[in-house]
């Protein structure tokens, strides 16, 4: 027999290639019912809705593995096992009851109750009510008959929601489990290489994380709908949080566990403004503005807390095991954690020289700090639209103030050690080694923590409406041209101050795309 090895296996010439072949196989199955009732008592100027459900979700993932092989057509790894599955359900019933008193009182009240594969029989299920009171100020009498007010309504909520993905929690990870190594690992019996199975770390208490929020808002109206929005202020608080954390040596299977271990609260206050400017028979003008305010802290988060306890949140590229981001009580979730540079007189980067911050004469790793994070502090956002006849313009941006962003492009390349490789060949550097002459890497100095607040305009249309074609046709056509990623403002110079999670690395550009288009309706 033969094997079939494409050519372009062979392109690496230091690992004579590889060939593998993947396979996924999904299934996903849900079921859902619901039922409804409603009843208006007008004796008593009231409705009564009742809503209760039930739902079933069966999700699986089967990966088959598959011999891969050199360029040569040699094997390269035998897979222990065949194929793997991963499985997980859930199990939901919820009931709602909402009753409203002369149209302006309004009261609700949900509870439901999940039970997810995820954990085991003990914690299986998470229970997760919620309440709301809503007061339709407009209603009442002294406002009925505003010409000024034409909208107002105060909203108070209190709920809680469960989640059982958190940080990769995984299917199985209640369960004492083993797993099997690779062909990597082997023992050797005589002449015959054997795989063996390790055992996995494990939390048979693992549970679901509760987030619990408190909501207070305000709809309103003014100038018969003309200016219109809302206002909401809000606290969170996360318990049981799950999350991967470092555990001592010998207490489980691993040195990394995922588990219930932190609190967090988020405080926060949104809003937003919808105006009509121009509102005739050949002009339409309107505007929208929004902005929020969110600031998250982490309150606990090991399970023996101390004064200078701190998770790994992400590393970074170049070095080794360089850690960068970290979650510590009191902080802001993903915090740099680095040195405090040092300037000349001229504001240049001096090589290697970091402030004392404990005084203690010594530069070590009790000299570094927490400085800034990628979340900003304000997002804000704004979108209006034109018509004038047929022809109407759009667009829309967005704004965040107070992101910062590693760049570790120029810890990487903006370094004069890049420039020239140990084979002698020339590299490409970043530019900022024009800022800092470095001769070797500095990665963890705040220098390279950047302000990345930026001004973003999304997208950018305009449209033609040619209405119907003929007098006594139902033939309708509209002429659109569209532009999406139109510009970015900001003091950044990476190729994108907007980053997830807050590392400027091997990032695709966001394409800007420009889009025509042709509607025809019959």
């Amino acid at each position: 027999g033969y094997t079939r090895v494409p050519i372009i296996a062979a392109q690496s010439a230091s690992t004579q290639g590889s060939y593998l072949n993947r396979k996924n196989i999904e299934h996903n199955k849900f079921s859902e019912f619901y039922l409804n009732y409603a009843k208006n008592v007008e004796s008593i100027n009231s409705r009564f809705d009742v809503t209760a459900g039930y739902g079933y979700y069966d999700n699986s993932a089967t990966g088959f593995n598959y011999t891969s092989y050199k360029g040569t057509g040699e094997a390269l790894v035998t897979p222990v096992f065949p194929f793997a599955v991963e499985r997980q359900k859930l199990l939901s019933y919820y009931g709602r009851f909402v009753y409203t008193l002369a149209d302006k009182y309004i009261l609700s009240g949900t509870m439901r109750a999940d039970a997810s594969s995820r954990f085991s029989e003990e914690n299986r299920w998470g229970y997760f009510p919620s309440a709301g009171f809503t007061w339709r100020i407009i209603g009442e009498d002294f406002l009925k008959d505003s010409k000024v007010v034409s909208d107002l309504k105060l909203r108070l909520s209190y709920g809680e929601t469960g989640n059982k993905d958190g940080e990769t929690i995984g299917n199985y990870n209640y369960l004492s489990r083993y797993y099997a190594n690779t062909n990597t690992g082997q023992y050797q019996v005589g002449n015959t290489l054997y795989n063996y199975f390790s055992p996995a770390g494990y939390d048979p208490d693992m549970r679901w994380e509760t987030t619990t929020t408190y909501n207070a808002g305000l709809d309103y109206g003014f100038l018969n709908g003309r200016l219109y929005g809302s206002v909401d202020a809000y606290y969170k608080k996360t318990k049981d949080l799950l999350s991967t954390i470092n555990i001592p040596v010998g207490t489980n299977f691993t040195n990394l566990l995922t588990t219930n271990v932190g609190n967090m609260d988020v405080r926060g206050i949104e809003a937003s403004l919808n105006f009509v400017a121009i509102q005739k028979e050949n002009i339409t003008w309107d505007l929208g503005f929004n902005m929020a305010y969110n600031k998250r802290k982490i309150t606990n988060l090991t399970l023996n807390p101390d004064a200078g306890s701190k998770v790994s949140a992400g590393d970074i590229t170049g070095g080794t095991g360089v850690t960068l981001k970290y979650n510590a009580v009191n902080q802001v979730p993903s915090a740099f954690f680095v040195y405090k540079q040092v300037y000349n007189a001229n504001g240049l980067p001096l090589e290697g020289v970091y402030e004392d911050l404990n005084q203690d004469g010594v530069i070590n790793t009790s000299d570094q700090y927490f400085y800034k994070s990628p979340d900003p502090n304000f997002t804000f956002g704004f979108n209006t639209s034109f018509t004038y006849k047929k022809w109407t313009v759009n667009t829309v941006l967005r704004a965040n103030i107070g992101n910062y962003i590693y760049d570790n492009v120029s810890s990487n390349f903006g370094i004069r050690n890049n420039v020239l490789s140990t084979q002698g060949i020339l590299n490409n550097s970043g530019r900022d080694i024009y800022n800092t002459n470095f001769q070797t890497s500095q990665y963890l100095s705040d220098y390279y923590i950047k302000n990345a607040s930026f001004l973003k305009m999304d997208n950018v249309g305009l449209t033609y409406n040619l209405g119907k074609l003929s007098p006594n046709g139902n033939t309708t056509m509209r002429i659109s041209a569209n532009c999406q990623n139109v510009f970015v403002v900001s003091e950044y110079n990476g190729i994108d101050p907007e980053s997830v999670t807050g590392i400027d690395y091997q990032f695709y550009p966001r394409p800007r795309t420009f889009t025509l288009g042709l509607n025809v309706g019959f």
